[in-house]
């Protein structure tokens, strides 16, 4: 028994139905069948291609019409009684109905969800470098622009709708305060008047990534995510490690649960937060969240967040840079053995680096806080939460918590333009 059937888009399908040991059924159905056993299984074969036609149609053999939207055409050429064909072909239509109900109905299937939009801005560094020997482990230029980058990341296109522009090309280690603020406005614009756009992501080199992140994390007005990405091995290089980070930050920046979360920094498919994040080593996976800045992964399946900030960032941050032209100026200065102080300045505070001062240390910034100078000091390693000074105190210094250096120093240059009332600024420090 061979059976034809048309009409299903442009796919083919085959389907045996085998006819088992029916001579009892048979005997069932009809005396005059009696004498007629089956034990050798016949096979029958049933083929869809596409077709217009709409009238179902049986052999000769049987002359019934039933109009079901498909085009069937029946070759019996087993010699069954006909109660035994009638019963052949009711359990082949009966397989062909569940076949047919597990294919997709393309015409009422819904239309999938629309890729969030994400705009990519590019500020250079290694992720944009390109090699004069490609495949090297040889130097690099910084000049791949951010259309090129993006182009050769196609697996970009099933995450987000993307579009670039290119602020810089240029190494991080040029990066100035001044960009920092442009690059701000940048984003706030963006989010203020696109709507549309559910999160930036800004590639940037690795040397000031970390400082560019937090400077972001504090002036931010939005709760969309801005996530920042880097490289350590030029797009050319071997191996490079730009393209994975870039796919891993549209992802994270595509993200709904990356909302509210503050600026995030993206690298070797770790999520850090901005406040915690710094570069330790000028390697693929030199990027650390220290003890508490790593708050989640971006796995295989996606996104997976396991903690949030809880210090205040973006959308919750007091600074407003709408009158800022030039910050004040804010050095940062090492305490060592030896040390006597860091020699004339004319920062407006300083940010020391110190596990203790000595002395002449003490006495040396001192003298600096006669003159107005804001002194505030953290550990070289960021992880030491220093109790503020006594309110008695005639010098207090800003007691930093478990902040970096450079990231004491972006918050120091933020919070004076808003006071220089040391303890307004230690209210300040104890709330970012």
């Amino acid at each position: 028994m061979v059976l034809t059937m048309r009409g299903i888009g442009d796919c083919t399908f085959e389907v045996a139905v085998q006819v088992l040991e029916l001579q009892k059924l048979q005997m069932m159905q009809s005396p005059m069948a009696s004498g007629v056993g089956l034990t050798d299984h016949r096979q029958t074969k049933c083929k869809f291609h596409d077709s217009s036609s709409k009238v179902f149609r049986r052999s000769s053999a049987d002359k019934t019409k039933i109009d079901t939207g498909w085009a069937i055409n029946l070759k019996l050429d087993c010699l069954l009684p006909r109660m035994l064909k009638r019963l052949s072909i009711s359990v082949l239509l009966m397989g062909v109905s569940v076949i047919l109900g597990s294919i997709p109905n393309r015409a009422g299937a819904q239309t999938p969800p629309e890729l969030p939009r994400l705009l990519i801005i590019a500020t250079g560094g290694t992720i944009a470098g390109e090699q004069g020997e490609p495949g090297t482990l040889g130097g690099y230029d910084i000049r791949k622009p951010i259309s090129e980058i993006v182009a050769e990341v196609p697996e970009i296109r099933r995450y987000a709708q993307v579009e670039t522009t290119q602020f810089a090309n240029i190494p991080s280690a040029y990066i100035t305060p001044d960009q920092w603020l442009q690059l701000a406005r940048s984003v706030n614009s963006v989010f203020e008047k696109r709507p549309e756009i559910a999160g930036i992501v800004v590639t940037h080199g690795t040397d000031r990534l970390e400082e560019t992140a937090f400077f972001l994390h504090l002036t931010v007005k939005s709760e969309k995510p801005v996530v920042i990405v880097g490289a350590q091995r030029p797009a050319t290089g071997i191996s490079p490690d730009g393209p994975i980070n870039l796919l891993s930050a549209v992802r994270v920046a595509a993200a709904h649960g990356s909302r509210g979360k503050g600026v995030l920094v993206v690298m070797d498919d770790r999520i850090i937060s901005a406040r915690d994040a710094e570069k330790v080593y000028a390697r693929a996976g030199g990027f650390s969240g220290r003890e508490m800045g790593n708050i989640g992964i971006v796995a295989r399946h996606g996104v997976e967040f396991f903690y949030a900030p809880t210090r205040r960032h973006t959308s919750g941050s007091e600074f407003d840079l709408g009158d800022v032209m030039v910050f004040p100026r804010v050095d940062i200065q090492y305490s060592y053995a030896g040390s006597d102080g860091g020699g004339k300045t004319e920062a407006k505070a300083i940010i020391v680096a110190t596990t203790g001062l000595s002395g002449p240390e003490r006495n040396y910034y001192e003298a600096l806080q006669r003159k107005g100078v804001i002194i505030a000091t953290t550990f070289p390693s960021g992880d030491q939460v220093a109790s503020p000074s006594s309110a008695r105190e005639a010098l207090p210094m800003v007691a930093v918590e478990r902040l970096l250096p450079t990231h004491a120093r972006i918050l120091m240059m933020l919070a004076l333009t808003k006071t220089q009332d040391v303890h307004e600024i230690q209210r300040i420090f104890d709330q970012y």
